[in-house]
């Protein structure tokens, strides 16, 4: 007989459920005291990025470092044109980079780090503006920054409370927020975050329909005067299997649908007849429609919510430009 998996925590696995749940309510806390301090001061930090004519250059150093690493990436792919600098190559020649329309956000939760205190005075000289994220807005850092985004004092999570955890968690929070707000308010779009992101599952997600349609001779389009039997006959050689139909009026806008299911419909409840009279007669009208410039999840959204299998890509004029199948997307995924 074999035996059963064992269905029981041991107590030295409630321990370290128990302490790793503590970490993790800790550091919500502490995010959830950040947003509360959040004041005009961040507005102030805001204003300054968005109207920044030059790159945002992020730098701070050992963990504070890695933070910065991450939110410059995070300015970069969501259209704010951001660098960072590491502190100790700075003044060993990297300051040339920098120029006096850029703005320096420096991350220190001491305020008082090194690397960072030696930079202050090149930064300056350089008629770069600094804006701070630190514990305190009285210390060098804080002092130095036009605005001074203060955390706060926090305590770090664990039993020992020293690692770098707390206060690392809310830095990175603070600078997400910084970043994101920015790009809110400079109208950033879905369209523009996917031409950041062509690569992935998520660049695929965002790229436009336009992109995957089908169209020219891969699509039928049929006016409305025609018969179905004119309609589905006429097929390019050689173009990609489609059993929809998309129906124009005499001003060439799509005006009705027709699909394998409309004719499995007509040959089941015997209508064979029907095959010889104009296609306006047994077809959709105000079929579901997507736009060119809509995403791929879009277009996913809209065949999912309704069970359709084809999706009409018309234009402002509502006249048929492609089309989206089910199958495009299962070869696109």
């Amino acid at each position: 007989m074999s035996s059963l998996p064992n269905q029981f925590i041991s107590v030295s696995e409630l321990d370290q459920l128990r302490a790793a749940r503590d970490i993790v309510r800790h550091e919500a806390q502490t995010l959830l005291d950040l947003s509360k301090r959040l004041d005009s001061t961040f507005c102030m930090a805001v204003d300054k990025i968005v109207n920044c004519q030059g790159m945002v250059v992020v730098t701070g150093m050992g963990k504070a470092g890695l933070i910065g690493q991450k939110v410059t990436a995070t300015f970069s792919s969501t259209g704010t044109r951001a660098m960072f600098l590491h502190p100790s190559e700075a003044i060993h020649g990297d300051l040339g980079c920098l120029s006096s329309h850029d703005i320096a956000l420096a991350l220190s939760n001491s305020g008082e780090t090194e690397e960072i205190r030696r930079l202050i005075p090149s930064l300056q000289q350089a008629g770069v503006s600094i804006i701070a994220v630190t514990a305190k807005a009285g210390s060098t850092l804080g002092r130095a920054a036009d605005p001074a985004l203060e955390l706060g004092s926090i305590r770090e999570a664990g039993p020992l409370g020293l690692a770098p955890s707390a206060t690392t968690t809310a830095m990175l929070a603070l600078c997400d927020a910084l970043a994101l707000v920015v790009s809110q308010q400079r109208g950033f779009t879905r369209q523009q975050f996917a031409l950041y992101h062509p690569g992935g599952s998520l660049g695929q997600q965002l790229t436009a329909v336009s992109e995957i349609m089908r169209q020219g001779r891969h699509v039928r389009i049929a006016p409305e005067t025609a018969t179905v039997r004119e309609a589905l006959v006429n097929r390019s050689p050689g173009a990609r299997r489609t059993g929809a139909v998309m129906i124009v009026d005499a001003d060439g806008r799509l005006c009705g649908f027709f699909t394998d299911s409309d004719l499995a419909r007509l040959l089941g409840t015997r209508r064979e007849h029907e095959l010889d009279l104009p296609i306006a007669a047994v077809m959709t009208r105000e079929p579901y429609t997507i736009a060119p410039a809509a995403t791929i999840s879009d277009a996913i959204s809209v065949l999912s919510a309704h069970h359709i299998s084809e999706l009409p890509v018309v234009d402002a004029e509502g006249r048929p430009v492609g089309m989206i199948d089910i199958t495009d997307l299962i070869d696109w995924k």
